[in-house]
């Protein structure tokens, strides 16, 4: 993965998942191996080019104790790596954390515990934090993946989102690979939209367009070099066609202003909108005109 990132010049964050119990045995490690695997792995790759390196444990029920202390060695001796997992998915979830980890405080403290929390650390869906938890977010600068697709598809329940701006929580905008149903970035925001009107609040078109773009850059710590047109920032962006079908052409001919136009693109928009795709600077992909 690393490789092929090198070879297109891509801005890539990665890690090889760490998994040492409760998972199919062909996919799992050992607390030793997870840390000199992923030790190498991070002398080789990260910082080299435009690579980045996460520890990556898959979730708390995953691992054991002895591997979540590796991972936290790991950062500690790594300290500029990130740290991604999932937390607080689902509400079954949550108490097999409990039951696993019954002298931790909670879900997120079992990462915090082992040191994996902080301003590099992305955790994934957040969907039941309790308060603690939302204040442990907010000191340690952990960030939240918002995975809208993925919490639906699953059932797992409404990520609040207003919450993030009241807890001064950073969020960037998932979607998921498993469970998610797009890796689309306007098909995730029409669906983080939808996540919001069921719970009574409301998702602005420039929050959305916040969200999928310097807010995933600052949630990522990497907003001095990503998530807006500033000069000096890494140039990695694509080109969007607002009129990509006819019933796309018809409502941008309605649009009422930029931010209509924006919603609308959110809300219709998918692949077809993608014409050209710009990485640092140099177009990797043009759509090729249609004939006639």
């Amino acid at each position: 993965l690393f490789n092929a990132a090198t070879m297109r010049n891509m801005r890539l964050i990665a890690g090889k998942v760490l998994m040492d119990r409760h998972a199919p045995e062909a996919l799992t490690d050992t607390a030793e191996t997870a840390y000199t695997d992923s030790k190498a792995l991070i002398e080789k790759w990260h910082g080299q080019g435009r690579n980045l390196y996460a520890i990556t444990p898959r979730f708390a029920p995953t691992s054991t104790p002895e591997q979540l202390q590796k991972a936290g060695q790991l950062k500690a001796e790594y300290p500029d790596v990130y740290v991604h997992t999932h937390l607080s998915e689902n509400k079954n979830e949550i108490a097999w954390v409990k039951e696993l980890f019954p002298e931790r405080e909670s879900y997120l403290d079992v990462y915090h515990h082992y040191g994996l929390t902080g301003s590099k650390s992305v955790f994934a869906h957040c969907v039941h934090l309790e308060d603690e938890e939302w204040d442990c977010m907010h000191q340690t600068d952990s960030a939240i993946a918002f995975c809208p697709t993925s919490n639906l598809f699953l059932g797992s329940g409404l990520f609040p989102l207003k919450k993030t701006w009241d807890k001064g929580v950073k969020v960037g905008l998932g979607t998921d690979i498993g469970a998610g149903t797009s890796f689309n970035q306007l098909q995730t925001l029409n669906e983080a939209y939808k996540v919001q009107q069921l719970q009574g609040e409301k998702l602005s078109a420039f929050e959305a367009l916040y969200h999928a773009t310097l807010g995933g850059a600052k949630a990522l710590s990497l907003d001095d070099r990503l998530g807006n047109f500033n000069i000096g920032k890494e140039a990695d962006f694509v080109v969007l066609n607002l009129n990509a079908t006819a019933l796309q052409q018809l409502r941008q001919s309605r649009a009422k202003n930029i931010e209509d136009a924006f919603f609308a693109l959110t809300m219709l928009g998918d692949d077809r909108n993608i014409a050209a795709t710009y990485v640092y600077g140099v177009a990797v992909y043009v759509k090729a005109a249609a004939s006639e």
